[in-house]
C-alpha cells in the first residue's frame, strides 16, 4: 500500500507543535510497517533527518506553501497531481489542510479551530483561506484525527462532523524530556538564571499565547514576593509580537525576566525540567504540549481554565483565567509559598503524564488510516 503524507512543516530545527506531532507519529509508522510504501510531500529542499526509513519516498512539490495563495495551489494542483502520479492508496495530512481535487481516501489532523475563537490574532488572508477551505477539508475527509476531546468536540459543532467519524488521538512528549537530578538542574540554572529558581513558559510568542498578561502576573507575584525567582521565557516571536517587544523593554523586573529565543528539544527539555513550575496562560489550545512535556519532567503546571488545557492538564495542574492577571499571579504565589502543595502536584503529575505516549498515537494514527482502506 503506497501512503502519501504532507509533510510541508518538517522543517530542521524549526519543528513546533504541529511539526512535532507529524515527526514523532510518522518517525513511528514508517517503522512499525516496513512492508509499506510512504511517500513524504515536502514543499522546499529536505533535511535527510527526516527520512525514517527506506520506506520513504520523499518528493518536493511545488510551490512553498507559506502564503493562502499559495496553499491553495499547493492543495489543489500540485497534491492532486503528485496523488495520481504517485497512485496513492491513502493521503495523510497532520497539518489539516487536505484537498477537493483528489478521490483518494483522506485522513486529517486537526489540532484546534483557533481561527474561529480567536479571529483577531490572525491577518485577513489566511483567516479567509482557514474560514472557506477548512471546513471543506474536514468535510470532505474520510477520517479525522483530533488532538483532544475538546477538539472533537470543537470540530463537531462547528463543522458539523458526525462523531464517528473523529478519532481522539493525544499527543506525547518527545524522549528527551524526562526528569534530572539535583545537580543536573542547578547546571541549568547556573546556565540561564545564575542560579535562580525560575518560572517558565515555551512556546512561540504571539497574543494568542498571552504573554503579556504573564508578564504582568510575574511583576505583580515579584512586588508582593520580594523574591529573586526568576521567569524564563523560551520561544521566537512568530506574529503580531510588537506589544511583546514593547514590554519586554519597558517591564518592571525586565532583569528577572530570560528571552532565550527558540531552543533546541535536548535544550528546552534539560530547561523544562530544572523550572520550578510552568506557567502556560494561553487563551487557547488545542492541546497544549508544553503542559505534557512539563508533567512528564516532574514540574508542576498552571494553566488556563478553557479550551483543551483542564483535559491535558487533569488533577496535576492548578487552573487560571487566563484573562485575570490577578488570577495568575495568586496561582504563582500559591505554588511558591506551598511547598506541599507543589509536592503533590509533582505526584499527580507522574500519574497524569501516563495517558500520553508517542508510541500508542501512532498506533491509533495507523488504525485511523486503516480505515480509509
Amino acid at each position: 500500500m503506497r501512503i502519501a503524507v504532507n509533510t510541508r512543516l518538517f522543517l530542521k530545527g524549526k519543528l513546533e507543535g504541529i511539526g512535532w506531532f507529524a515527526h514523532e507519529t510518522l518517525s513511528r509508522l514508517v517503522r512499525n510497517h516496513p512492508e509499506h510504501e510512504f511517500i513524504f510531500f515536502f514543499d522546499r529542499p529536505f533535511h535527510k533527518d527526516f527520512i525514517f526509513a527506506p520506506n520513504v519516498t520523499p518528493v518536493v512539490l511545488k510551490p512553498q506553501a507559506r502564503h493562502p495563495a499559495l496553499y491553495y495551489m499547493w492543495t489543489e494542483w500540485a497534491i492532486p497531481y503528485a496523488l495520481r502520479k504517485y497512485k496513492a492508496d491513502i493521503y495523510f495530512s497532520p497539518d489539516g489542510f487536505g484537498t477537493l481535487h483528489s478521490k483518494v481516501p483522506t485522513c486529517l489532523t486537526l489540532h484546534d479551530l483557533a481561527y474561529l475563537h480567536y479571529p483577531q490574532f490572525m491577518d485577513k488572508m489566511h483567516k479567509l483561506y482557514y474560514t472557506r477551505y477548512l471546513p471543506k477539508f474536514a468535510n470532505r475527509a474520510k477520517r479525522i484525527v483530533a488532538v483532544s476531546e475538546f477538539t472533537k468536540q470543537d470540530v463537531m459543532h462547528h463543522y458539523g462532523i458526525d462523531a464517528n467519524k473523529i478519532d481522539v488521538i493525544y499527543n506525547g512528549a518527545h524522549e528527551e524530556y524526562k526528569p534530572l537530578s539535583y545537580d543536573e538542574k542547578e547546571a541549568v540554572k547556573a546556565q540561564y538564571t545564575n542560579g535562580e529558581e525560575f518560572f517558565l513558559f515555551t512556546g512561540a510568542l504571539h497574543p494568542r499565547k498571552n504573554v503579556i498578561n504573564l508578564l504582568k502576573a510575574f511583576v505583580k507575584f515579584k512586588r508582593r514576593q520580594k523574591s529573586p525567582i526568576k521567569l524564563v521565557i523560551v520561544g521566537r516571536m512568530a506574529w503580531q509580537y510588537d506589544e511583546i517587544a514593547k514590554a519586554k523593554e519597558l517591564m518592571p523586573f525586565k532583569d528577572d525576566v530570560v528571552w532565550t529565543g527558540y531552543l533546541e528539544v535536548k535544550d528546552l527539555a534539560k530547561i523544562t525540567a530544572s523550572a520550578y513550575a510552568l506557567v502556560y496562560p494561553s487563551l487557547f489550545e488545542g492541546f497544549g504540549i508544553p503542559i505534557l512535556e512539563a508533567m512528564t519532567c516532574h514540574v508542576p503546571v498552571i494553566v488556563s481554565n478553557s479550551s483543551s488545557m483542564p483535559e491535558v492538564g487533569g488533577d496535576a495542574a492548578l487552573l487560571v483565567d487566563p484573562h485575570s492577571v490577578d488570577d495568575i499571579a495568586e496561582k504563582m504565589m500559591l505554588i511558591y509559598k506551598d511547598e506541599n502543595l507543589r509536592d503533590r502536584m509533582i505526584e499527580a503529575a507522574k500519574i497524569q503524564k501516563m495517558k500520553f505516549d508517542w508510541a500508542k498515537s501512532a498506533e491509533q494514527i495507523w488504525d485511523s488510516l486503516m480505515k480509509c482502506v
